[in-house]
């Protein structure tokens, strides 16, 4: 019987003899791309094809740092990695660590390899990052005169703050002379003097916007004493230029919407701080006029106007009492006389005359009040309640009382 092998078997022989083959361990493949799809897992599964065959590849989630572009179809790069058998299937497949598209891979490493040797010098250093003011007056555009950016920073400036100067130095921004025509630019606006400086243009292939990645041009930003916004490209186009400014638009709209602040937001805001200035003054003005009537009550309390006010009150009080002390003392004194009065009215002769009682005179003019004050033919003087009697003595007769 003959010897026979398993499916296993053969894949683990062909994979380890993958595996011993140096060349293939570490290889460059280029081709189109072609059946892209980015697993939810991070890994990217796509095909690279030519006019004479297909090679499937992987890139696993862990390798993605060197890929520095989104992968699409029909895309040419080149792909760095190591051919291998997945034994499961039996099939083989490139395991991709690092792709380049094709033809700007030099580019690609030449901008790397500048970026890392400036950001050592500490040029991108966030503490050497200068701050936008927030109002300016003067705004400085380093771009091309006929490209879309400056007439969009135009349309954003105008509508924002339609007061704000707009200098223009219309530089090359790709091609022969680029670069040195963008570091004129930084540096004459430098020395005019205006708050804040664009530099940028539009949109384009990192050939289109290799000037901005110019060690030249960056250092012409890092040494500007005006704060520089850049804005180069679209949202996802990244050069040196940006790392160098004191800051990065995605656009170079919205390097004008940093740069110049809204008249309409400002007014709106003053606005707000006046009523709030309004409210607050209010509000300590009523807080002042309670505590200075507070303060006034007790003046008025301590100081000598009210305190010759309470004395002429205790004065009245006193004056009160005194004079209600009288008329009582007075009242008293009136009803003690009346008694007074009453009883001496009980006692007046003149009382027990109406009473048929009369008053008797000798000739010498004392009381006769016994028989033997007066003799026979003696002349007395009878008072009566209205008039008086002359009598004369005819007898005298004593009378016992018992």
């Amino acid at each position: 019987m003959k010897n026979a092998y398993t499916v296993a078997q053969v894949n683990h022989y062909i994979k380890n003899m993958f595996s011993q083959d140096f060349l293939l361990s570490r290889i460059y493949v280029k081709g189109e791309v072609s059946n892209c799809k980015y697993h939810n897992s991070g890994h990217i599964y796509f095909s690279l094809k030519d006019e004479s065959g297909t090679l499937s590849c992987v890139m696993f989630a862990g390798q993605r740092k060197g890929l520095a572009f989104s992968m699409k179809e029909g895309q040419h790069v080149m792909v760095l990695g190591g051919v291998n058998v997945y034994e499961r299937t039996g099939s083989y497949q490139l395991y991709a660590r690092e792709i380049q598209l094709e033809g700007t891979g030099r580019l690609y490493e030449e901008f790397e390899r500048l970026k890392r040797e400036l950001a050592e010098m500490g040029m991108f250093a966030e503490e050497y990052k200068q701050p936008i003011p927030a109002y300016i007056r003067r705004l400085g555009i380093v771009t091309s005169p006929t490209g879309a950016a400056v007439q969009d920073i135009r349309n954003i400036a105008s509508r924002r703050n339609p007061y704000v100067q707009l200098i223009l130095y219309p530089a090359l921004v790709q091609g022969e002379g680029a670069a040195d025509s963008i570091v004129r630019g930084i540096e004459a606006l430098d020395r005019l003097g205006v708050d804040v400086i664009i530099v940028g243009r539009g949109g384009g292939s990192i050939e289109d916007l290799w000037a901005f990645n110019e060690e030249k041009v960056a250092r012409a930003i890092f040494e500007c004493q005006t704060p520089v916004i850049s804005a180069v490209g679209h949202e996802t186009d990244t050069t040196i230029a940006d790392f160098a400014a004191d800051r990065r638009a995605p656009t170079p709209s919205a390097a004008a919407e940093l740069a110049v602040a809204d008249v309409r937001e400002i007014l709106e805001r003053m606005r707000t701080y006046r009523q709030r200035l309004n409210q607050t003054l209010g509000y300590r003005l009523e807080q002042y006029r309670s505590r200075l009537e507070q303060l006034r009550g007790r003046l008025m309390q301590a100081g000598p106007r009210q305190r010759l006010y309470e004395k002429h009150m205790r004065l009245a009080d006193l004056e009160n009492q005194l004079e209600q002390a009288m008329k009582d003392k007075l009242s008293d004194r009136q009803h003690q006389l009346a008694l007074y009065i009453e009883r001496f009215h009980g006692l007046s002769p003149l009382l027990k005359l109406q009473q048929g009682y009369s008053y008797t005179q000798g000739e010498d003019g004392r009381a006769v009040t016994s028989i033997r004050q007066a003799a026979p033919g003696d002349t007395l003087r009878i008072h009566v309640t209205d008039g008086i009697y002359t009598a004369a003595v005819k007898e005298c007769r004593e009378v016992r009382r018992t």
